[in-house]
Parts: C-alpha cells; sequence; structure tokens
C-alpha cells in the first residue's frame, strides 16, 4: 500500500509491452501468434492482435496494482484488447492536446506521457511499462514525483517476458 491511498498503480502500454512488433527479438526470430477465440467487435482493424498473448492477462491480474491503460489506444484497449487477455474494464489515462510544453520536452528526451502519468499518480506510487521509457523520463519522474515510481522499458520486439514479471512483482511488494 502507498501512503497516498490504495495500491500503486500500473500504467500499461499496449503496442510493445502486450503487443510486440518491429524485428522480433526471441529465440525463434518470429513473434509468436496466439489463437483466442472468436475476436471481439473491430478486431479485424488490428491484423497484429493475434500477437497478444492471452496468458499475460492472468499474470498482470495477478500483480498487487491497480492497473490502468496509458496507451494510445486509449479506450479501445478496454473494447479490443482487454477481451483477449480476460481483463476487466480499466481506468483509462486520456491525453492532451499537443502544448509548447510538450515541444520542449521532446527537444530534451522527454517523452510525452511522462508529465501526464505524474499528474494522473496525483501522489500514488507507480510503475509505467513501456516501450519508449528513457534516462530523461525516469530523472523527470524522480525530480517531480513524490512518491515511489517505476519506470520500465520493455523490449517492443519481445513483449513482456517472465523477467519483467519478476521484477514489477519484486518492486511490487517493496511497497
Amino acid at each position: 500500500m502507498t501512503g497516498s491511498g490504495g495500491l500503486p498503480l500500473l500504467f500499461l502500454d499496449v503496442d510493445g509491452p502486450l503487443l510486440p512488433f518491429g524485428p522480433a527479438t526471441g529465440p525463434s526470430g518470429r513473434h509468436p501468434t496466439y489463437s483466442t477465440g472468436p475476436n471481439p467487435p473491430g478486431a479485424d482493424a488490428h491484423p497484429l492482435l493475434s500477437r497478444i498473448d492471452p496468458g499475460l492477462g492472468p499474470r498482470l491480474a495477478a500483480l498487487d496494482c491497480e492497473l490502468v491503460w496509458a496507451t494510445t489506444w486509449m479506450h479501445e484497449a478496454n473494447e479490443v484488447v482487454a477481451p483477449r487477455l480476460g481483463l476487466p474494464r480499466l481506468p483509462v489515462v486520456l491525453w492532451p492536446g499537443l502544448s509548447a510544453t510538450d515541444e520542449q520536452d521532446a527537444r530534451a528526451g522527454l517523452h510525452w506521457k511522462t508529465r501526464t502519468l505524474v499528474a494522473w499518480a496525483a501522489g500514488r506510487a507507480f510503475a509505467w511499462v513501456d516501450d519508449e521509457i528513457g534516462e530523461a523520463d525516469r530523472r523527470w519522474v524522480a525530480a517531480h514525483h513524490g512518491e515511489r515510481a517505476l519506470l520500465h522499458r520493455v523490449d517492443p520486439g519481445r513483449g513482456l517476458t517472465d523477467t519483467d514479471f519478476r521484477l514489477l512483482d519484486a518492486w511490487l511488494h517493496t511497497m
């Protein structure tokens, strides 16, 4: 539990962590595919959805945290991705429009999600799982977030692995 009320948050990106893309970096050199039965409505528009491992859903649900979509899929993550994982509807971070600050942040190497996620956390401890996290994000969060935070970069060619889950679980159990 955090001092700011409730479980830590786990901000979860889709592309990269759950939906591997780009060159596969696993041993086979190919992205595995999974059959999950009938696709939810709208899934036909996303030909790579078969790369989402449905076994990730129970593993995510078992983590001692509150899952939150932090993805450009926004509400579509609940419509298309959550059913493939067997997850319930999750809260969704809504991204603000671009601003002059975003342009400055980009020049400084800060990811466009970083400020919004810290604001959304509102003082709660959080982990952020994404394939685009960098050192500038870690420094900014350390300087501007009063609680603990884990910014964990996932290899987009592999997606979430056993190693990633061990790291998340260990971090959550040090709360």
